[in-house]
């Protein structure tokens, strides 16, 4: 038995080092000159919908693209089952399943075959952007968002690993509570990956007066809803922390700003995903906390953000985009002097894990949170899937 799970192991990886050759292919078909102009005509193929500019340029795109990259995919596995044949006979399994790309994209070359893979296939975009299996979704964004990202064929792994699961080059993102620390780095970094930024404040003051702000007030989040339709990234970063204060004022303030303003931001922008693109395109970040699962030593702190997370994943099993949630630990702010983490280095943090298409983005020093909150997300999402049910409207 352990000889079978073995071999299976075995030829599973061997599929496994076939895609991540075509990837490679894929990264040097976009910054190697040679390889570069053969590349460029696989991307002429296609309209924003899939469709094909036409047959004579797709078979063409095929010849000198797709083609010689199968080869390349074919020759590389064989070698190295060749070398490794004495292991298992399994190490094969990556040069067959290359030889099925192979021969079907030097059908489509002649004619033969005149329909393309399921990622490239037209029409519109029904769902959403995956993790871990690359979708039409998913690839659709390396051909109309950002070539030099989303190089991924199959698995999404070497995206991963580059930090190319998700391009913030030239999006549009609104950051709330824009003025404390983890907003104001928040900002600087997003920037620094070439993102037009928006500061979303309460306060007076600007968070930088170079940018572009919105002075916004706790009930007042509707006022912006035409303005969030040129939002592709929203990150609900804001929020209050009353400490040892449980007067009803506090519970007021608590759950009005940590959790029912988050929700009707977040309500407001998912009204805003009313095309085919936006479902690659659009996401919201909400800032909950490690709160969910460990003691802030805040009561009202912990409650409603147990609330808005909660609610959030709830929401997210009908989301018509994509959610990502922010379980951060403790890090110095206006919120808490003494915390641990640097909001700077939270920052860097929460960025090159979006960058490497993590939902749940856990950022902290406190080991359990990487076991509890998963934990604890997995058995609500379960929960809410077999005890509720999506709307006419949602579905």
């Amino acid at each position: 038995m352990l000889e079978i799970l073995a071999q299976v192991g075995i030829g599973l990886g061997a599929i496994a080092i076939a895609e991540i050759i075509r990837d490679c292919y894929h990264l040097a078909g976009h910054h190697w000159q040679p390889l570069q102009a053969w590349h460029t005509l696989h991307h002429k193929v296609y309209r924003p919908d899939l469709t094909v500019t036409s047959t004579e340029t797709y078979r063409k795109a095929e010849w000198y693209n797709d083609v010689p990259e199968a080869t390349v995919m074919v020759l590389v596995t064989g070698v190295l089952a060749w070398l490794s044949q004495e292991l298992s006979w399994t190490c094969w399994l990556g040069c067959i399943y290359s030889v099925g790309f192979w021969s079907t994209s030097l059908a489509r070359a002649n004619g033969f075959w005149l329909f393309t893979d399921f990622s490239h296939k037209p029409g519109t975009l029904t769902q959403l952007p995956a993790s871990w299996l690359v979708n039409r979704t998913y690839h659709w964004r390396h051909h109309f968002d950002q070539a030099n990202a989303y190089y991924s064929g199959t698995f999404t792994l070497v995206d991963k690993i580059l930090g190319t699961a998700l391009s913030l080059k030239g999006k549009t993102i609104a950051v709330t509570g824009a003025n404390g620390s983890l907003g104001r780095s928040l900002l600087q970094q997003l920037q620094q990956k070439g993102a037009k930024v928006i500061a979303i404040t309460s306060s007076v003051t600007a968070a930088d007066p170079k940018l572009e702000t919105w002075q916004w007030q706790v009930g007042q989040e509707a006022k912006w809803q035409a303005e969030l339709a040129k939002v592709d990234i929203l990150i609900l970063n804001h929020g209050i922390n009353v400490l040892s204060d449980r007067s009803p004022e506090a519970i007021q303030q608590s759950f009005e700003v940590n959790a029912l303003s988050t929700w009707r931001w977040l309500e407001l922008f998912f009204a805003t995903v009313t095309e085919s693109k936006h479902k690659a395109l659009k996401e919201v970040w909400i800032n909950t906390s490690e709160a969910e699962v460990n003691p802030a030593f805040s009561p009202l702190y912990e409650l409603s953000k147990r609330t808005i997370g909660d609610l959030v994943t709830l929401r997210s099993l009908d989301a018509p985009c994509i959610v990502r949630k922010l379980i951060l630990g403790p890090f110095k702010s206006g919120l808490n002097p003494i915390g641990i983490m640097s909001a700077n280095w939270v920052a860097w943090a929460v960025v090159a894990l979006a960058q490497r298409d993590f939902r749940h983005i856990i950022v902290t020093v406190n080991p359990f949170t990487y076991i509890f909150y998963p934990l604890k997300e997995f058995t609500r999402s379960l929960y809410f899937r077999l005890f509720s049910r999506a709307s006419h409207h949602d579905a």
